[in-house]
């Protein structure tokens, strides 16, 4: 993916007032509140990173599923965004192994795929994921998902 697929990744669009934080309540993150980013795009996870730590919340970075599923394990975090697409371990198998382990199976996953077809969406609900998020997004809708999966 070129620059100008990445610009379109994290383009801003005009804002309505109903999508707008602005005009919407912000919620404060309690210290510690960590967010795990799994994508193997380094710019996603770098931007992604940036939107997090900006707002409060500690951000951990993994680049394959067994790299995510390893700092899962570590560090509990309150949520993890998981790419579908990676080398290895795919998102999906990830998000399987994190449900069936004790020490994670409680920790919410959100999807995240360039694929918007309804067969992605459907693996979202097999495997237990909270919920699907299609590249491109906002940073509203980050925080949307984030929140309405943590609060």
């Amino acid at each position: 993916m070129g620059f100008s697929g990445f610009y379109r990744l994290f383009r801003r669009r005009r804002p309505t007032a109903d999508k707008d934080r602005r005009h919407n309540r912000r919620v404060i993150p309690s210290e510690g509140t960590t967010v795990l980013i799994v994508d193997d795009s380094r710019t996603v996870r770098r931007v992604m990173g940036i939107m997090l730590r900006q707002s409060g919340y500690r951000a951990l970075e993994a680049a394959d599923g067994e790299q995510g599923i390893t700092l899962a394990r570590r560090h509990k975090p309150n949520l993890i965004f998981m790419d579908v697409m990676m080398p290895g371990m795919d998102g999906f198998q990830a998000t399987r192994k994190l449900q069936m382990d004790v020490q994670t199976q409680d920790i919410p996953v959100i999807i995240i795929s360039g694929n918007r077809q309804a067969t992605v969406q459907n693996w979202v609900e097999k495997t237990g994921a909270k919920g699907f998020m299609a590249k491109p997004f906002e940073r509203g809708e980050l925080f949307r998902r984030l929140e309405s999966a943590i609060y």
